[in-house]
């Protein structure tokens, strides 16, 4: 089996998801993630995303944890914290949520950035820090808007201050 091959189905049965009862997805998951070594970060992250996607927070969570412990790397690492800070925000756990995406945005930057900052404005808001939050969020939104993005960005430190 090449890792090429596999990578094919697991994103088969994602493209899949929405036309597949929750059991059924879940079992083709945890069957795909079995072909790999038990120690592998890809599989413990696939079937967190799997457990997550339908609902499973909790048990995402040290699944989540598993993988980074065991050393996930590339796009799939960062996606793993954000999904793993917003299981994390879903069970109660808003601090460490914050924590994590803010550990994750100094760490570097890709295309994922704006998907940091929106779930750290929702764990914000779980806090009480409305305001932070929407600072957080339109500072995201500004360099995508066709105009007034220094304005907004101007707005956002402003609100951020308060």
């Amino acid at each position: 089996m090449s890792t090429s091959d596999w990578q094919r189905r697991v994103d088969e049965l994602w493209t899949s998801f929405d036309e597949q009862d929750e059991e059924a997805f879940l079992t083709r998951m945890d069957e795909l993630a079995g072909e790999l070594p038990t120690d592998s970060a890809e599989a413990a992250f696939e079937r967190a995303s799997a457990l997550d996607s339908t609902g499973h927070e909790q048990e995402a969570v040290s699944l989540y944890r598993q993988a980074l412990e065991l050393g996930l790397e590339g796009p799939r690492r960062r996606r793993a914290v954000i999904q793993l800070a917003s299981s994390l925000r879903n069970v109660g756990a808003p601090e460490e949520s914050v924590a994590l995406l803010r550990a994750e945005r100094a760490a570097g930057s890709d295309e994922l950035d704006a998907a940091v900052t929106a779930f750290l404005a929702l764990a914000l808001v779980d806090l009480g820090r409305e305001r932070e939050a929407a600072a957080l969020a339109l500072s995201a939104l500004a360099p995508h808007l066709p105009r007034y993005q220094r304005s907004l960005a101007s707005y956002a430190r402003e609100i951020g201050r308060e």
